[in-house]
């Protein structure tokens, strides 16, 4: 303490004013940029670079890429939107004369009506029909440029009973109650979850990207199969064996199921990573392809145990993100970068 050689930089600033003559002149330090100084750093999520892939070939892999099945399906909505408008005003024409009973149920102050669906746990019939109506639009509004047909999704090559393919299998576009009956047999069999038909619509969504082919009447079977085997042994804990679909799919080996396991994932890049924000946006994107085709969830008017149990989730989520937002208040941040978050919460009774 008491050399003349101190290990502090700056000196006092009494000192400073005493030795003012010595010192150099003011030279103002260029500005330092946030990335420089650190102050705004980005999640590392962020630092992927998105804006530089192609978004609209990753509606799989990208939250923000709009999903392929929705956008195949506007062509389709808009047809069926001018025939309902047509209907409609003829309808109340005959409505003016007639007055039936609405069957559209609104929530009031008194009665609040609900579906039993979540991003968290979906309806799985109605889950199952939106899946089956986005493959129905991926058949029936692919390209027909001559894509390639992989042999191993060929039904003509690999079928999946004894009896004998038509000639002409490949020329007619199934019906979407083929479709729905194709995959709830699957999902009763097999005993899948919701979630698990939502990630299967993903991985069908990627195989298409990825490789570069159409889902067609020829290979359709069997391409849904593939993201259905994938997706239950991804998702579900206690996966299903391809033993397992082989007793489901009577004339189908292992042999066969195990070489398309493999090929699928091969054909996929090995990417089987599904984030949440993919999987809601497909979730809430398949919602809008229901209410898009007149194909509503089942509504229900709030009961006291239902709201009880509402009140509970929100009081469970509250308190789990309770420590979160301490620690959000606790870290110090630049006057630029501050955000201030609200959080009210939800009181149902």
């Amino acid at each position: 303490m008491g050399n003349t050689t101190s290990c502090c930089v700056s000196s006092s600033p009494k000192h400073r004013r005493n030795n003012h003559s010595r010192l150099e002149p003011y030279r103002p330090e260029p500005e330092l940029s946030r990335e420089d100084t650190g102050c705004n750093l980005q999640h590392i999520s962020d630092r992927e670079n998105i804006d530089d892939l192609p978004m609209e070939y990753n509606p799989s892999d990208h939250p923000r890429a709009s999903t392929i099945f929705l956008s195949k399906s506007q062509t389709d909505v808009r047809e069926k939107r001018k025939s309902l408008y047509i209907n409609h005003v003829s309808r109340r024409k005959k409505m003016c004369h007639h007055p039936g009973p609405v069957r559209r149920k609104y929530s009031s102050c008194s009665t609040i009506f609900l579906d039993d669906s979540t991003v968290s746990q979906p309806n799985l019939k109605y889950t199952i029909k939106c899946v089956s109506l986005a493959i129905f639009y991926h058949i029936k509004n692919r390209e027909l440029d001559g894509r390639m047909l992989l042999d191993i999704f060929d039904e003509k090559l690999h079928p999946l009973s004894k009896s004998e393919v038509p000639s002409d299998y490949d020329k007619h576009d199934p019906e979407q109650k083929q479709i729905y009956r194709f995959v709830r047999t699957l999902f009763s069999a097999a005993q899948l979850t919701a979630e698990c038909a939502i990630v299967t619509l993903v991985y069908l969504e990627r195989l298409l990207t990825y490789a570069e082919i159409d889902i067609c009447p020829a290979n359709w079977k069997r391409i849904v199969l593939g993201a259905i085997l994938l997706a239950s042994k991804v998702w579900d804990d206690q996966a299903v064996w391809n033993v397992d679909y082989c007793q489901i799919l009577k004339d189908i080996t292992v042999e066969d199921m195990n070489e398309l396991e493999r090929q699928f994932l091969e054909l996929l890049q090995f990417n089987i990573n599904v984030p949440s924000s993919v999987y809601a946006k497909y979730y809430f994107d398949l919602r809008s392809l229901a209410e898009a085709n007149n194909l509503s969830f089942p509504l229900e008017p709030l009961s006291r145990d239902k709201a009880q149990k509402l009140e509970a989730i929100s009081r469970l989520c509250d308190d789990k993100y309770k420590d979160l937002r301490k620690l959000a208040k606790k870290r110090s941040v630049s006057a630029d970068n501050l955000t201030v978050v609200r959080w009210c919460p939800a009181i149902i009774s």
